[in-house]
């Protein structure tokens, strides 16, 4: 019995040696029209294109703006709280100066330090009790601009080994000329005595745009007892 033949399938055309090079591209044309790398390539074209970011303002330029819109000027403030104009300028970029580090001891008189640090800081910065608890506290000043994600990144190593990363989200500011004051939460200094002896840190303020407002490195001890006074 002859097998039937499929009448509905088309016969394969060949190419001569003068039409390869169209044919054989154009199996790869149909595919990079279709997919590229998963995507379609109307995407694919999307995302080589270069953002063109429109004009920018800077605070005050915006604030003026919304001066005639009451219900945008609302929104804003519910998000920022009311603006101090005193310490908006003309920058777009926003301005953050620390001002001080204090360390909150109870039952101990506060550490406190204006910034920059003075110019014998390379010396012992301070000494703390091992096993006491204590808090952090910030105070500085944004102007211009509001600073968007600030963070507080702090690195401490012991005998060249690092020993604590702590990376904390501080917030969003606006300007004001009255200073912001941020406290950490509460922590405990290590006990015992591989705990005790000298350590090296660094403080790093910056924003989501990895912007650096302060930069500064100091060294403290941790000892069996406080210090005492002189």
């Amino acid at each position: 019995m002859e097998k039937e033949e499929n009448k509905d399938s088309e016969p394969t055309r060949e190419c001569d040696d003068s039409e390869k090079p169209e044919c054989e591209g154009r199996e790869d044309d149909e595919d990079d029209e279709a997919e590229e790398d998963g995507k379609p390539k109307s995407e694919k074209e999307l995302e080589n294109k270069e953002l063109e970011l429109g004009p920018q303002f800077s605070l005050k330029e915006q604030l003026e703006k919304d001066k005639d819109d009451e219900s945008l000027r609302r929104w804003k403030e519910q998000l920022l709280g009311t603006v101090d104009f005193s310490a908006v300028g003309e920058s777009n970029e926003p301005e953050v100066q620390i001002q001080s580090l204090s360390i909150l001891c109870k039952d101990r008189p506060d550490l406190v330090f204006a910034i920059p640090l003075a110019a014998n800081s390379k010396d012992r910065l301070f000494t703390l009790k091992e096993g006491s608890r204590y808090h952090l506290k910030f105070s500085f000043v944004v102007s211009n601009n509001i600073v968007s994600g600030l963070k507080y990144i702090h690195t401490v190593w012991k005998t060249g080994i690092k020993v604590d990363n702590t990376r904390i989200m501080l917030g969003t500011f606006s300007p004001q000329q009255e200073p912001y004051t941020y406290e950490l939460e509460e922590e405990t200094t290590p006990s015992g005595m591989f705990a005790r002896g000298s350590y090296s840190a660094r403080s790093k303020f910056i924003d989501d745009d990895s912007k650096c407002y302060l930069d500064f490195s100091y060294t403290f001890d941790i000892q069996k007892n406080w210090p005492s006074a002189s």
